[in-house]
């Protein structure tokens, strides 16, 4: 097996069609980092005009519409791709797409915002080598997607608890990356001033349920390739979320969001300063 190969993209398309029903009830959710990414357009001075938006779940590219931008939106899901188009809007906004292998031209969008999703993708900086290349020079990527952290005490009842009842673990949750490593790979793709950034959003829940029901509702149940393909104990579940920590009889769940913000080089962009050609020394400057 491909070593880049971690995760089901046929999984991951059934779940998104599945979660097309049910994505309404996150929508607080997604909406919330969405908001958060698309913040950083506010400090931002030059105009963008023709925007894609990359599995937005029907959350995104209302927004982005309602900043007066053109917005073309795709999702590997047809139901949820469907969600983001404006209702009696006859033209085709919609396109159907698998992010690692994207099906536009060169130099199609000044603006391309991928909000919590990019975490589903096997090769990931191939995956931002595309984006970068469907941006103009000097347009924008902002994306978002769940970094290390993510559901880190869900994960660790879950392997705990599983090792009790079975002596080992399955994979239940999805490896996340380093913010470290999310500034790396923007340099990696060839994108230019990449700053990766960190926001924490904590979820809470009246039960534990709820929390593995929205992660259901939104598309975001276990397809890792790697899986069991098994039943799992019965009581694995209950024993588990039974061991959560529960502060005023609620379960806590933490969402880091890494922000990952890089634009396509352009001649006119700021370069940084040739090595040694600097005139005050750092330590005079702290001292």
């Amino acid at each position: 097996m491909d070593a880049m190969q971690v995760f089901d993209r046929r999984a991951v398309r059934h779940h998104r069609d599945r979660a097309a029903a049910t994505v309404a009830r996150v929508q607080p959710v997604l909406r919330e980092a969405a908001d958060r990414l698309l913040d950083r357009l506010d400090d931002i001075t030059r105009p963008f005009t023709q925007a894609l938006d990359i599995g937005g779940r029907g959350v995104t590219a209302p927004l982005l519409r309602a900043r007066g931008l053109h917005v073309v939106s795709c999702d590997l899901s047809p139901r949820m791709a469907a969600l983001s188009g404006p209702p009696g809007l006859a033209a085709p906004l919609c396109v159907v797409a698998d992010e690692e292998t994207l099906p536009f031209a060169p130099a199609s969008f000044d603006l391309i915002v991928a909000n919590l999703c990019l975490h589903w993708v096997n090769d990931l900086p191939g995956a931002l080598i595309q984006l970068r290349h469907a941006l103009r020079p000097d347009g924008l990527l902002l994306a978002s997607l769940p970094a290390l952290g993510t559901l880190d005490t869900l994960r660790a009842r879950l392997a705990e608890t599983e090792a009790d009842l079975r002596g080992g673990i399955a994979p239940r949750v999805s490896p996340y990356p380093d913010l470290r490593d999310c500034a790396a790979l923007l340099q990696r793709a060839g994108f230019a001033l990449p700053v990766a950034d960190a926001e924490d959003l904590t979820l809470r829940y009246t039960t534990p349920l709820a929390l593995l029901a929205d992660l259901r509702a939104a598309g975001e149940t276990n397809a890792l390739i790697e899986r069991a393909r098994t039943p799992p104990p019965r009581t694995l579940f209950p024993a588990a979320l039974a061991s959560l920590p529960t502060p005023d009889g609620h379960t806590d769940a933490r969402l880091r969001l890494a922000i990952l913000t890089g634009w396509a080089p352009h001649a006119d962009q700021p370069k940084p300063a040739a090595r040694g050609s600097g005139q005050v020394r750092l330590a005079d400057f702290l001292e």
